[in-house]
């Protein structure tokens, strides 16, 4: 028994020691309130451990199972199992060449040997071992037997969706998400919740709870976020299958990080029913739910299997739009927009390169290419998607982060957070003529005024959406190739660095479909280019991206694909061009 435990039991024994706790209330407020303090962490520091017990009681419990479905079915060949793409281990399991329970406990088998070294997963759902038993009448399901992981504040009935604070444990579901629901009707079984970054509105993977999640291809990078355990785990080879969430890139970035294919659908496209949040309410930068894959196939039949009538009665709110099969499989030319820099985040010479021989491909495939650049993006990213984003000064993001410690992968962004109204606009003042774009930033994180204020600031959103529409139209666009976040982070670095989120989060804000495909790694001689990285604006940030990036040779580099809005099926369809033109490529 530690000294604070000692002090608990003298004060919150059977019966509270009131003589103690008048005594030092008697000593004034200050005493109070440190003692307060003191028993709010002891509290949450108990919430911690409880969560870190069920994770390893449950990860006992699934290696268990393994070793004695092992042991009596040694003929399963696992490494077959996992080296099917998500299409033909459908196609197999629906055959019958392959069984579920093989299937499963494969990628059980392989999760857990991938959560050892990357620390990726915070509770496996011993309950999939039921479902399991039963899935025999699923067999009709698009997703017959497939092991899907799915991100931590996705509802699972029974479990928590902790967003990485602590004030989310203890809370377990009610019930399953619609997303759970669908999937489980479709023959899926969600077998594992994946790691996230604290409070989710970070692009590192680092919580208090459950510690730090590792990039499967180096342990020195982060491996994205906020959906930075589903990529660690696929891209480690530990699913098949993941669906995770994406408020400025949370799908887009870790999949880029990790080396796999992932897709941030239309708002509301799919439900977000169930989900946890702890931004729940901001309208003018929008959240999606989407699939995460090592192809765009495996993307695009997840999002044919959810886009089933199931969903639409489960949630009238979601358009009833099935998935259109004959837009997703089109071979016409597309017409297709591009730019290299946004001229807000100068990308990484990798970024670059990756979208110029991506360019190059295209062109050469017969799809027309055509200069295109988003309008007043300063003017975006400051007014519409950060002074949105902090409509209320903050508060309900510093609110889900009281009760417990602040990850180190987030202090910096709380400390800006946390200045008071005031201040932020002091500090605005001061440093814009020195570094424009981190003043105007720093002014944003005001948020609105008044409910007038924020009122206007979505009316800006929408006129904003229908200028880069208008001008997509003019330039008799059908999709859009632009950069993707790349190469991997150092850890610790995306808290200092939310200026580079331009690149994904402008789809958020304008609710346009967008995906990810990798294309190529790091070269040396990127490397070397890196070292003379200046940036568009020179300034703090510019230099410490140049720092955050560095060391990346080998890790993946990705491009995006975007379409506009409800065009979800053309977004895929324009992904699964580019990567089966590098594959012919490698051919």
């Amino acid at each position: 028994m530690d000294r604070m435990d000692n002090f608990e039991q003298v004060i919150f024994g059977a019966e509270p020691n009131w003589t103690v706790i008048l005594t030092a209330t008697a000593c004034g407020t200050g005493a109070l309130k440190l003692f307060l303090n003191w028993f709010g962490h002891k509290q949450s520091w108990k919430k911690i451990q409880r969560a870190k017990a069920r994770k390893e009681k449950s990860l006992q419990r699934a290696e268990l199972a393994v070793l004695q479905f092992n042991e009596s079915h040694p003929e399963t060949d696992t490494s077959l199992i996992l080296s099917l793409s998500l299409a033909e281990l459908s196609k197999q399991l629906k055959g019958g060449s392959l069984t579920p329970e093989a299937v499963f406990h494969s990628y059980v088998e392989k999760t857990l040997e991938v959560n050892r070294r990357l620390n990726c997963c915070t509770e496996v759902l011993l309950e999939s071992w039921d479902q399991l038993e039963d899935i025999g009448s699923h067999k009709d399901g698009l997703l017959y037997g497939v092991p899907v992981s799915i991100k931590d504040n996705i509802g699972y009935k029974g479990h928590d969706s902790t967003c990485g604070v602590i004030c989310k444990l203890d809370l377990p579901a009610t019930g399953d998400s619609v997303l759970v629901e669908v999937l489980k009707k479709q023959g899926a079984i969600p077998f594992v919740k994946t790691n996230v970054p604290q409070s989710l509105l970070s692009y590192d993977c680092g919580n208090p709870i459950y510690g730090l999640t590792l990039n499967p291809h180096n342990p020195q990078k982060t491996p994205g976020g906020s959906s930075g355990g589903e990529g660690a785990l696929i891209g480690g080879g530990g699913s098949v299958l993941g669906m995770g969430s994406d408020i400025g890139g949370s799908i887009r970035i870790p999949s880029s990080f990790c080396g796999i294919c992932g897709f941030k659908p239309t708002a509301n496209r799919l439900s977000s029913r169930g989900a946890s949040s702890c931004s729940r309410g901001q309208k003018s930068v929008l959240s999606s739910f989407g699939p995460m894959a090592r192809d765009v196939d495996g993307l695009a039949l997840c999002m044919q299997a959810l886009l089933c009538d199931h969903m639409f009665r489960l949630d009238p709110t979601v358009p009833p739009i099935p998935f259109n099969q004959q837009v997703y499989q089109r071979s016409k030319p597309l017409r297709i927009g591009y730019y290299e820099n946004d001229g807000y985040a100068m990308p990484s010479p990798s970024m670059g390169r990756a979208l110029r021989e991506t360019k190059a491909l295209l062109e050469s495939a017969g799809h027309t290419l055509v200069p295109f650049s988003l309008p007043r993006l300063s003017y975006a990213m400051h007014e519409l998607v950060l002074r949105g984003f902090s409509g209320d000064g903050c508060a309900t993001m510093l609110s889900n982060l009281k009760g417990g410690p602040v990850d180190q992968s987030l202090r910096v962004q709380v400390i800006s957070y946390d200045l008071p109204r005031t201040v932020k606009k002091i500090l605005s003042i001061l440093i814009k003529p020195i570094f424009p774009r981190i003043g105007a930033s720093m002014e944003s994180l005001c948020g609105a005024s008044s409910v007038q204020d924020l009122w206007r600031q979505h009316a800006d959103v929408e006129d904003y959406m229908h200028e880069v529409m208008a001008e997509w139209r003019r330039c008799e666009l059908d999709v859009l190739l632009c950069p993707m976040m790349g190469p991997a982070y150092n850890h610790n670095y995306p808290g200092k660095l939310t200026s580079a989120l331009s690149y994904t989060i402008m789809y958020n804000l304008l609710n346009f479909p967008a995906g990810v495909v990798p294309v190529s790694t790091v070269t040396a001689e990127d490397e070397e280019k890196l070292r003379h990285y200046k940036g568009n604006y020179g300034d703090l940030w510019d230099k410490l991206y140049r720092k955050a990036v560095t060391g990346g040779e080998g890790l993946p580099v990705a491009v995006q694909c975007v379409a506009l809005p409800w065009q979800d099926e053309l977004c895929l369809c324009f992904m699964r061009e580019v990567e089966r033109l590098y594959r012919e490529k490698k051919k």
